[in-house]
């Protein structure tokens, strides 16, 4: 007869602890109860000879025998030590208390691919956190008292209270108990919603969730919008429907340990190596064109765009002032373009680099799916709660808000107090509270009619309102203008990334003989960044994180010298339009600092004010150029008349009332006063027009006109 073989599994996992986890276990043993988790990476375990393997699998297995076979390991040999204040040795406390965790799982199961033979196993999956409710103390082991004084302790399960049926002294027959709290064992508890990532979703699917029960130290660490990979053991709990208990139960993961898999600039990873290599390329002088053309590299031209989304990936400085109020280091951008000049590819690429962006577009976006939304919580215990929408998940990150102009007008009046005080206020359900929306905003719009029409006003053509459009420090326009050499070199482009992408298809089916990583190099080399999108977005994180740069007395004196040149217009004649306002000062000094950080330098030297001041210029040039006078006014996206066009409505008024005659003035009587007022007919018919439908003017019959 076969002796059976007897195997320790504890004394197999002290081996592979002492191996491997000796400084984490130093570590809890002398910080004990700040550190009080044991991280154990499943990756370095699988790489742990045959016994590793034999452990991972037993892990996805069994994991609750696991678990506990590792404690009876740290106990048996000692791993982690305690002594209370006074010495005494409270080693099997510490033990009970510490918390082992298993991150670094290779295999993640999709959320809507959970199936009943998972439950009790080990599983990983990713997504995001949709909602989480407070942290609340949960009852595990109740300490129940009766009549005489006995103390009775009951442990208690996920979800529901049971107290023991009688005492548990044997000579005592007390059938009533009561729960004494200050003896009784409580854990820090939250229920955390995730949804499946909208990346592998097929079009039209719903994005499914699971709830997650968090127990101890990782309670609190993550915020809706984070993307997480959480591992835990599979449970199920049964449903009870009025009493009724139901054959069909409910699924929760009894979370082991939370990845946030992609990290706000604050917490992207940066190497020793890494940084060597940042501030070796700030030393280059042509890192400006370098980070410029990584962004989007498949879209030819558009140079002056990427460097202005370059400045504003890195932002300028959000400054605290002693009376609480704060100045926003966030840039906000609008693109208006013709159709067809690769807006909304721009904005997507830009998405990717942020640490934290969000896509979104006006079209199908509700001011609550922007800002938040009161939602009924069925997590917790049925209270109104706030899910957050696309601006406030973008907090300190990014924004990107394609056909701005398809938006409602309710929708879009949200974004206002998001853009300049960065922050939302929301008074809905009961609930009254204020909404960080610390982002960068950039926006893309159509013109209104299409295209751009060369002979109107632009501001005309943007069908966005003043109000709005003031608050972005930039404002390009993006014309599809047809040129022989640049339609050429676009051909060109487009064509190379296409025959690029058709290789490198062809190759995954039908391998390319002789065809190596060189070859394909040098394939993409016209659509490949020149600074890879994982180093840019660790030079952006390391700028953001270190450097503050300060302005000079030189740089000051040239930014306040353009402010001031573009001012001096209006100085002398009142009658003349006010070019720019103190807003366009404000981004000047925002983008300037912003340049700096470029250079990850700590002075912004006149250079970044001479390249801030001419992307500036050549906004302003675009978008608010009053040709009729030939100089800027700024009156055209802020308010959305010109300086002209008031003069023009204060005079025709003046002339109505000169001409009236009855109560109405005749039309051809106020035209031919104003032509011999240097005005055109043309002119004066529109604004008739405009005042007509504002309900300043009306026209009673055809020939006369009378003020309302």
């Amino acid at each position: 007869m076969e002796e059976l073989e007897v195997i320790d599994r504890a004394e197999q996992w002290a081996g592979f602890l002492k191996k491997k986890c000796k400084a984490q276990l130093n570590k809890i043993s002398r910080e004990f109860p700040s550190t009080r988790s044991l991280e154990i990476g499943y990756d370095v375990l699988e790489k742990y000879g045959k016994i590793g393997t034999i452990l991972a699998d037993d892990l996805l297995e069994h994991p609750g025998k696991t678990l506990n076979d590792i404690k009876d390991a740290i106990r048996a040999a000692h791993l982690i030590t305690g002594k209370d204040v006074e010495g005494n040795d409270i080693s099997d406390e510490v033990i009970s208390k510490t918390n082992i965790r298993f991150v670094h799982l290779p295999r993640k199961t999709l959320i809507r691919d959970i199936r009943s033979e998972h439950i009790n196993k080990f599983i990983s999956i990713d997504g995001i956190i949709r909602r989480v409710t407070e942290v609340r103390p949960r009852l595990v082991v109740g300490a129940f008292r009766c009549a005489n004084g006995h103390i009775t302790r009951k442990a208690q399960e996920y979800g529901s209270y049971s107290e023991p049926d009688m005492c548990g002294n044997a000579e005592c027959t007390q059938k009533k108990l009561e729960l004494i709290q200050s003896m009784s064992t409580f854990i820090d508890s939250q229920k955390i919603r995730v949804q499946e990532t909208p990346e592998g979703l097929r079009g039209g699917e719903q994005p499914q969730t699971i709830d997650i029960d968090c127990i101890d130290d990782i309670c609190g660490t993550v915020t809706p919008g984070d993307r997480v990979i959480i591992n835990g053991i599979l449970r199920s709990v049964q449903r009870v429907q009025n009493g009724q208990k139901s054959t069909v139960f409910d699924l929760y993961v009894e979370c082991n340990s939370i990845e946030i898999s992609v990290k706000e600039f604050e917490e992207v990873n940066i190497t020793e190596e890494d940084e060597a290599a940042i501030i070796e390329m700030a030393k280059d002088p042509g890192i400006y064109g370098k980070i410029a053309r990584s962004i989007a590299p498949t879209i030819y031209g558009n140079e002056d765009v990427k460097e202005a989304i370059a400045l504003q990936l890195f932002g300028g400085i959000a400054k605290e002032m002693p009376d609480g109020s704060s100045l926003r280091g966030d840039i906000h951008m609008l693109l208006v373009g013709d159709p067809g000049i690769a807006k909304s590819q721009i904005l997507r690429y830009v998405i990717k680099l942020a640490p934290r962006g969000v896509y979104t577009s006006g079209k199908s976006a509700s001011s609550a799916g922007l800002t938040a939304a009161a939602v009924k919580d069925d997590l917790g215990d049925g209270r109104w709660t706030l899910e957050a929408g696309a601006l406030v998940l973008a907090d300190k990150g990014m924004a990107a808000v394609d056909e701005m102009d398809k938006m409602q007008k309710d929708d879009r009046s949200s974004l206002h107090e998001a853009m300049e005080q960065q922050s939302i206020s929301i008074a809905k359900a009961g609930i009254n509270a204020t909404l960080r929306t610390r982002c960068s905003l950039l926006g893309a719009a159509n013109p209104k009619l299409g295209r751009f029409d060369e002979y109107s006003n632009i501001s005309e053509q943007i069908n966005m309102p003043p109000s709005l459009l003031s608050r972005f420090d930039l404002i390009f326009i993006l014309k599809d203008e047809p040129n022989e050499t640049r339609d050429l070199n676009i051909a060109n482009h487009i064509l190379k990334s296409h025959s690029a992408g058709e290789k490198i298809m062809r190759h995954k089916k039908y391998p390319i003989p002789g065809a190596d990583d060189e070859y394909f190099r040098q394939e993409l080399a016209p659509v490949t960044a020149e600074i890879d999108a994982v180093m840019l977005r660790k030079y952006l994180a390391y700028a953001k994180r270190n450097c503050f740069p300060l302005l000079t007395p030189e740089a000051k004196d040239a930014l306040v010298d353009y402010y001031k040149k573009l001012r001096s217009v209006a100085y002398d004649n009142q009658d003349k339009p006010v070019p720019v306002t103190a807003r366009q000062l404000e981004a000047l000094v925002r983008l300037a600092e912003a340049s700096a950080r470029v250079r990850l330098a700590d002075i912004i030297e006149i250079d970044d004010a001479r390249r801030v001041i001419k992307i500036v210029d050549t906004c302003l040039r675009q978008v608010a150029y009053d040709p009729k006078t030939g100089n800027l006014d700024i009156d055209k996206i802020a308010s959305g008349t010109t300086k002209a066009g008031r003069t023009l409505r204060r005079d025709l008024k003046d002339t109505i009332k000169e001409c009236m005659d009855g109560g109405a003035a005749k039309i051809d009587a106020v035209y031919a006063k104003m032509v011999s007022l240097n005005y055109t007919k043309e002119e004066v018919e529109k604004m008739v027009e405009t005042m007509r439908r504002n309900g300043e003017l009306l026209t009673p019959k055809n020939d006369t006109v009378k003020l309302i």
